[in-house]
C-alpha cells in the first residue's frame, strides 16, 4: 500500500508490505523490515533490529483529520493525504455513473457490513469495515448509487484485491 503523510509541514512518501507480523515499510529512500503487532487498541509494537518501539495512535476522527501519535517522550500529527487509497477505494470520479466495486488494498479481516443489499447510499458513505495490519479502515461509497452486491461475510478473511461490495 503506497500513501503520503504530512508531519510537520513535510510530505512522505511511505509504502507498507505486510507479511504476516513482518512489515516492510519505505520511507522516501529509507527502507525497514518491522515485527509489528497491536496488544490493545490504537496501541502498537514495532520491533527493529532488537529494539522495541511503542506507538500510541489517536483514534480515527474522520476524513483528512490528523492522527495524534505518541512514540516515547515524542508527540507528532501525521495526516494521511492519500485516503482514497486507505479506504480500498477502486472506483474515481470518472467512474461514478457506472458500476463501483470497493476492493481490498491489502488482506485483512472483515470486521462489519455497514449496509445492505439495496441499500441506498451516497458518495463518502461508510459501506464496509476491514481490519488490515491491526487497524481499521472503514471503507466509502466512491459514487452515489444502491447496493447491488456484498461478496463477504463479518469475520470472513479476504486477499488484497478482492471485491467486497459492487455498487450499481
Amino acid at each position: 500500500m503506497k500513501l503520503v503523510v504530512e508531519v510537520e509541514h513535510e510530505k512522505h512518501e511511505i509504502e507498507i508490505v505486510p507479511d504476516g507480523s513482518i512489515v516492510k515499510a519505505r520511507v522516501g529512500d529509507r527502507e525497514y523490515v518491522l515485527e509489528a503487532s497491536e496488544p490493545e487498541a490504537n496501541v502498537f509494537l514495532f520491533k527493529h533490529e532488537g529494539r522495541v518501539f511503542e506507538a500510541f495512535v489517536s483514534p480515527d476522527t474522520g476524513a483528512n483529520a490528523p492522527y495524534q501519535v505518541k512514540i516515547g517522550n515524542t508527540e507528532i500529527e501525521a495526516t494521511i493525504i492519500d485516503p482514497k487509497r486507505l479506504r480500498g477505494s477502486a472506483a474515481g470520479d470518472a467512474e461514478a455513473s457506472g458500476t463501483a466495486e470497493i476492493k481490498t488494498a491489502m488482506p485483512g479481516k472483515v470486521v462489519r457490513i455497514l449496509v445492505s443489499k439495496g441499500d441506498a447510499v451516497q458518495k463518502g458513505d461508510g459501506v464496509i469495515v476491514v481490519e488490515a495490519m491491526k487497524m481499521q479502515n472503514e471503507m466509502r461509497s466512491p459514487k452515489d448509487g444502491t447496493i447491488s452486491e456484498i461478496r463477504v461475510a463479518e469475520n470472513d478473511t479476504v486477499s488484497a484485491g478482492d471485491v467486497l461490495v459492487v455498487i450499481d
